[in-house]
């Protein structure tokens, strides 16, 4: 009988856990998908348009952050968030490697 062992890139996954973590709240898959419609946006316009309290999105901003999906760019006081596309598709990628081996 033919043993399937899977080398596990922890590091890859790990990175993909965090990922997956930081999406597992319908606030933070809102703010996503507001950045994602506007490309790049300050973060004032997000909790002004969605109605939220500037604390709550600046701790989902971070946690965002954190799991390196957003991109942040200040520009004098202000901040703007983008979403780090390039590093999900690897994040993504890194998963499906991961599944078709086993």
């Amino acid at each position: 009988m033919k043993s399937n062992i899977v080398h596990i890139e922890e590091d890859k996954l790990d990175n993909a856990i965090d990922v997956v973590r930081a999406l597992a709240h319908n606030l933070r898959l809102q703010i996503l998908t507001f950045i994602d419609k506007n490309g790049v946006i300050n973060v004032n316009k997000i909790y002004n348009t969605l109605g939220l309290e500037q604390s709550i999105t600046s701790q989902h901003l971070r946690i965002l952050r954190l799991a390196n999906i957003v991109l942040t760019e200040r520009q004098g006081k202000q901040i703007f968030y983008s979403i780090n596309y390039e590093y999900l598709q690897q994040v993504v990628g890194n998963v499906q490697v991961f599944l078709t081996k086993g």
